[in-house]
């Protein structure tokens, strides 16, 4: 079905760029990040799931200075890289069960608490009451096993050894129920790209450049001119701060209120707006009701609804089925 099929309605208005976050927004990598997230958390003997709550659309350095018991800041750079190689590395990695590398206590916590949304990570609640699975070394990827992630043949290891224990739901998963972990392009995001000038657009996302240029190349999508990473020395706060497009809207040449911002985070919408662009939110990563309120001029469920056309004077005009 088409837009026009779907959407009865348009909005209509004009910009010189646009602002894209990257995870969520043009490239999909969530179950490599949450795989990572989940071994970061059993290392540190913290829930993954209230791990993987806390930490979505924030910079990894600002996750792991709150995670990380005495972490330093000089090493703060050296630990962002190792773990966005990891999970790089987890999306490199073959094929695997639902649980393999999140693990079941995930999936068996309390459904009441998977409704509150922590806006910092402490407290976090230790890991007790663990089930065997948890201690099944098939399960025990820590960061740092993780980097050698690509060369782990799942396909060589039997079943009793990546099943979980037979008192489990999951035991018995088929096929279908096997996790793609590699990172993906979005549903109109190669057509939105390749409507737009060159040097008319940024990303300007949470994660390193590790991750960001990994994800990107991983995808085919040609990293911009202006690509604002975590790790920039000139960004002082990461969202949901507006600086990362402040800066990325300097870079770029344009007024921040003259730009478009594409998000699907809650943290990431609540920078684009602070920064007073236009906000474009993706339901990529969140239902529409977790993000429909938090200030986005405009709430899509792809890019495929948005349609940009050139103008004789430089502005993008920007048509928007809804």
């Amino acid at each position: 079905m088409s837009t026009q099929q779907q959407y009865i309605q348009s909005s209509t208005f004009t910009a010189d760029g646009v602002l894209f976050d990257m995870d969520g927004t043009l490239t999909d990598s969530i179950a490599a990040v949450e795989a990572a997230w989940t071994a970061k958390a059993e290392e540190l003997g913290l829930e993954p799931e209230e791990v993987i709550r806390a930490t979505h659309g924030r910079r990894a350095s600002d996750n792991l200075m709150e995670l990380v018991p005495g972490l330093r800041k000089e090493h703060v750079e050296r630990e962002v890289e190792k773990f966005e190689k990891s999970i790089l590395a987890f999306a490199d990695t073959p094929h695997s069960r639902k649980g393999s590398f999140s693990s079941a206590r995930s999936r068996q916590s309390s459904m009441t608490n998977s409704s509150t949304r922590r806006s910092s990570m402490a407290p976090l609640t230790p890991v007790s009451n663990t089930p065997d699975i948890a201690r099944n070394p098939a399960f025990q990827f820590s960061t740092a096993d993780a980097l050698n992630l690509t060369s782990y043949k799942l396909s060589k290891t039997t079943t009793t050894e990546v099943a979980v224990e037979d008192e489990s739901p999951f035991a018995d998963e088929e096929a279908e129920d096997l996790v793609d972990m590699s990172v993906r392009i979005l549903p109109g995001v190669r057509k939105m790209i390749n409507s737009l000038p060159e040097g008319k657009y940024a990303v300007a996302t949470s994660g390193a450049k590790t991750y960001c240029h990994g994800c990107l190349n991983r995808t085919g999508i040609t990293i911009p001119k202006v690509c604002v990473t975590a790790d920039d020395a000139r960004l002082l706060r990461g969202k949901p701060f507006p600086d990362p497009f402040l800066l990325a809207a300097s870079d770029l040449g344009i007024a921040p209120t003259r730009a478009v911002v594409f998000e699907d985070s809650p943290s990431g919408i609540k920078a684009g707006v602070a920064s007073g662009a236009t906000v474009i939110a993706v339901c990529t990563s969140h239902t529409r009701d977790k993000i429909e309120n938090l200030g986005a001029h405009y709430v899509v469920d792809t890019m495929d609804q948005i349609k940009v056309d050139h103008l004789e004077d430089g502005q993008l005009r920007f048509t928007v089925a809804h």
